[in-house]
């Protein structure tokens, strides 16, 4: 692993932090066999702040309980018309209101533009700073479509195509090659 313009050496497995099994195909689809890693489920707290800072923190304190090498993920859905609310709170704004008040809470702005925003931390063990990873993917927030089994993805479609992410999901493979 190459961070920040030096070579990493990870001696034993990282492990990503989520009890999302569809999170985890996408990792082990991503990474391959490049990274010795396994993932658990940790019970780390949900903390306020920027997305950055948020992945961050939950890398430092997964370090700790893991006392090793760390992969945390935060995915967050970001509306221009609201200044980048619910952002890293979609999770708990969907689990309240669901995609139907999602795209309620847009109603009375002509702007739907909206971006996922996506963070990882890695972190060497519990004394080393995380190193974050961002990837922003511009879009705008419609009506659901496509399958309803994994979070906000029906009512996102990326700038670009005419399928929201459940759409394109659906016509995806994730295993690996």
């Amino acid at each position: 692993m190459e961070a920040a313009g030096r070579a990493v050496l990870v001696s034993r497995p990282v492990t990503f932090v989520t009890g999302n099994a569809k999170k985890l195909e996408e990792v082990k689809a991503i990474l391959g066999q490049s990274i010795p890693f396994q993932s658990l489920k940790l019970d780390l707290p949900e903390l306020q702040g920027e997305p950055e800072e948020i992945s961050k923190e939950k890398a430092r304190l997964a370090a700790v309980q893991v006392n090793g090498p760390v992969l945390v993920e935060d995915t967050c859905l970001c509306f221009n018309a609201l200044k980048g609310l619910p952002g890293p709170y979609i999770k708990w704004f969907l689990q309240k209101i669901g995609h139907e008040g999602l795209n309620n809470l847009l109603m009375a702005y002509e702007d739907k533009s909206a971006y996922a925003l996506c963070a990882f931390s890695f972190a060497l063990g519990p004394d080393v700073e995380p190193i974050t990873f961002l990837g922003k993917t511009p879009g705008k927030i419609v009506p659901a479509r496509g399958p309803n089994d994994f979070g906000w993805d029906p009512i996102f479609q990326p700038d670009g195509y005419d399928q929201t992410d459940a759409e394109g999901r659906e016509e995806q493979d994730f295993s690996p090659l």
